[in-house]
């Protein structure tokens, strides 16, 4: 009998059925879809909800699962929201999951995720610039992981790779977007080193530079000169 339903109601059968994070416009359109009730020729009170509507119904349902102690939550997620076990209850719950969790990230890893997300995209030279030792194996494992990801190329010599965050990583740290990193205008904004230019390849010895020319034509000029004398 669906006398009485609230949108709250629906939402909360939705987030419960939902294999992954549901966003607000998800959640719009799923209501909004949904068909009439043939059997009692009930129609879909909810044909007509907007997104600020579903907003609202959702922080009202995260309030009154707080207030009534339950033993889940509602979490607002990076790519939407999640029904999810209160992490006081995690001992239990574990025992329900035997597989061995993975390794924490080593100190070194952190430090280096934590350069990639405050300066991303970033080179692995520069990462190296600030932590002063190479970084190869810590940022395959952090590839590996899927905490880091490949964003593209630098348009510097030699076009090294660059390197971002991943969806992974927010969802692993517990965040909904970047700007909740701690501290993350000030860290963003705080001169850090970077990699020095690969000798030859800085300002006067660019491939295509007028000094590079230069010096190029100056190596050819005695090869010339001693095939002329050979003529």
């Amino acid at each position: 009998m669906t006398t009485g339903m609230s949108l709250t109601r629906v939402i909360e059968a939705l987030l419960f059925s939902a294999q992954k994070p549901l966003s607000i416009r998800e959640i719009t359109i799923a209501i909004r879809g949904a068909e009439e009730d043939l059997a009692t020729e009930t129609p879909n009170e909810f044909a007509r909800v907007r997104d600020a509507e579903v907003a609202a119904s959702l922080e009202q349902l995260k309030l009154e699962y707080i207030q009534q102690g339950r033993a889940f939550q509602l979490v607002e997620k990076a790519e939407g929201w999640q029904l999810a076990t209160d992490p006081s209850f995690a001992k239990w719950v574990r025992q329900l999951f035997p597989a061995p969790k993975p390794a924490r990230l080593s100190t070194p890893a952190l430090e280096t995720v934590a350069i990639i997300a405050y300066r991303q995209p970033i080179t692995r030279a520069d990462v190296e610039a600030v932590r002063g030792v190479n970084i190869d194996g810590v940022l395959q494992t952090l590839m590996e992981r899927g905490l880091v990801k490949i964003a593209g190329r630098a348009e510097i010599p030699g076009r090294p790779l660059l390197y971002e965050t991943t969806q992974f990583f927010l969802d692993h740290f517990g965040l909904r977007n970047l700007d909740e990193l701690p501290n993350a205008e000030e860290l963003r904004r705080r001169n850090l080193p970077v990699a020095q230019p690969v000798p030859g390849f800085g300002n006067a010895g660019r491939p295509g530079s007028s000094s590079s020319a230069k010096a190029t034509a100056d190596k050819s000029a005695p090869t010339r000169t001693q095939q002329g004398r050979g003529d």
